[in-house]
């Protein structure tokens, strides 16, 4: 099975259990990549001194564009409307999950960028 085809029967619930499979999928990906990027940010800014910025951005913003695809990929084929079990409203409600970790994982980017250029000092 492609990676293609086996995206697309997780995002249909084809894999494990009905349709609310890919809707759960998209969440979790959303919540991981919040959970990611929160502390990326936060160490960006110099609050916490343990792990690397760019890894926690880069990743919050990939777990993220991860959620957001599978969640758009389940609305798009989702059969019916909200209520009748197919998980549409929890893909609906994963979409800004996964766009909030990658809009976290690029200001942790962007602060560490800015943290990491030498300061332009003259001595006099």
């Amino acid at each position: 099975m492609s990676a293609s085809a086996a995206l697309m029967a997780a995002v249909e619930g084809g894999v494990v259990g009905d349709g609310r499979t890919g809707a759960s999928l998209a969440l979790g990906a959303g919540l991981l990549g919040l959970a990611i990027g929160w502390p990326a940010l936060s160490r960006a800014g110099g609050r916490i001194s343990i792990g690397n910025a760019r890894t926690g951005g880069m990743s919050a913003i990939a777990v993220g564009a991860v959620g957001t695809i599978l969640a758009v990929l389940h609305v798009a084929t989702a059969a019916g409307g909200p209520g009748t079990g197919n998980g549409l409203v929890g893909a609906v409600a994963a979409i800004p999950l996964g766009l909030g970790a990658v809009f976290l994982g690029r200001q942790a980017l962007t602060r560490s960028r800015r943290d990491d250029r030498p300061t332009d000092r003259t001595t006099v």
